[in-house]
């Protein structure tokens, strides 16, 4: 008798552990895919409003969104094409004006479409590629 409470504690113990492994993969998903810059315009233009700077809580989600997505980039450009867009040098006003002047005339799109031509049309700095870095590399 007590072996087969074992064994069935045993087996509801494996099944629990699967289960919380499949429950944490698909909680986590989203994540992947979420934030302020993939959000509709339709839903966000209203919410920025460039003038009132960091202070104003969408503009301050959507310039902390973009720092993230511009230092994920350049890790994509430094590799690719060793240069990068100097991070420091985008000012706040300068993403949220052209994200709200964007979502305004685009309702339809996303933050992070006018994001993608900001870093395709921005002034880059070139490194010698045995500056750039690889950050996988062991």
């Amino acid at each position: 008798m007590c072996a087969l409470r074992r064994t069935h504690a045993a087996f509801a113990l494996a099944l629990f552990a699967s289960l919380c492994g499949f429950g944490a993969a698909s909680r986590a998903e989203p994540l992947v895919r979420s934030g302020i810059g993939l959000q509709s315009c339709a839903k966000l233009a209203p919410d920025f409003k460039p003038s009132e700077g960091l202070d104003h809580l969408p503009n301050a989600l959507l310039f902390y969104w973009f720092q993230g997505y511009l230092s994920a980039a350049n890790i994509y450009l430094l590799n690719e094409y060793t240069d990068y867009i100097d991070t420091g040098a985008v000012e706040a006003e300068t993403v949220v004006s052209l994200v709200a002047k964007f979502c305004k005339a685009n309702p339809d799109k996303r933050p992070v479409n006018a994001i993608d031509k900001f870093i395709q049309d921005a002034t880059k700095i070139d490194v010698k590629e045995s500056d750039a870095f690889d950050p996988w590399e062991h």
